[in-house]
């Protein structure tokens, strides 16, 4: 377990693990703010003995570079954490104020069939230089499927990223995503041309990962991060397409807007 520095670091600990007992712990998100505003609370009140609301508030004042959106997500697991506690009777500390976020129109990228061809083309046509490497190896059997999933299905790329092995049902071609946007689970129906590539995918990979926690897991066992998925996207895409146009791999969720 991550060791917790800061003076109320006990009680940090038995709320990640009622979270995460619930079903409703997000560890990129949740697990990175907490662990920041623990450190935070240790370094500037190293001579505290309990949670005090001048620590909330000066942890979540919003700062300069942030928009709501951006500070909602910043201090969201502290709202949570302070309503942990006051619910126990732990704190009469306040829960920070939640800012609505501003109204974001997203336009994806209107792909048209001949770039799609072309990208896929180039995934499939990837060649490692080092074959005696696994994780080029994983990489050359990850980046096919990974971005064709996200392309069949509509899934989010955190979902991927994120998605369990035992929650993928590849008997009936069914995906169980349980870490999601706004962290409610639902179900994801594959065409059948796509389950069968994850059957290949899954057998393939469980030669090099016999025992792997994560789908698409990582040489070291971890999930892939939102790095690795920008920046195979970009290399596949500007090697196929040219870098003229800027889609992110998240508009591979919208196929089929032009």
């Amino acid at each position: 377990m991550i060791p917790y520095r800061s003076c109320f670091s006990n009680h940090i600990e038995r709320f990640v693990t009622y979270r995460k007992a619930s079903g409703s712990w997000n560890e990129p998100n949740y697990g990175l703010n907490i662990k920041l505003f623990d450190n935070f609370c240790a370094d500037n009140y190293p001579m505290g003995v309990a949670l005090t609301q001048e620590m909330v508030d000066s942890w979540c004042i919003k700062r300069e570079s942030e928009v709501n959106r951006s500070q909602e997500t910043r201090t969201r697991v502290v709202r949570l954490f302070v309503d942990y506690l006051r619910r126990r009777g732990l704190t009469d500390v306040a829960p920070p104020v939640k800012y609505k976020p501003e109204s974001i129109i997203y336009i994806p990228y209107a792909f048209d069939d001949d770039e799609l061809r072309r990208f896929f083309h180039a995934c499939d046509d990837y060649q490692p230089f080092h074959f005696r490497k696994k994780q080029s190896i994983l990489k050359k059997l990850t980046v096919p499927v990974f971005f064709r999933l996200l392309y069949s299905t509509g899934m989010r790329t955190t979902e991927a990223r994120l998605l369990k092995k035992d929650n993928v049902d590849l008997v009936h071609g069914v995906i169980d995503i349980q870490a999601s946007k706004g962290y409610d689970q639902h179900y994801v129906v594959m065409h059948d041309s796509m389950k069968s590539l994850m059957l290949e995918y899954d057998q393939a990979i469980a030669k090099l990962l016999p025992m792997r926690e994560y789908f698409f897991q990582t040489s070291k066992g971890t999930h892939y991060t939102r790095d690795w998925v920008q920046d195979n996207f970009r290399q596949f895409w500007n090697e196929s397409n040219g870098d003229t146009a800027s889609p992110v791999a998240y508009d591979l969720r919208y196929p089929h807007l032009n």
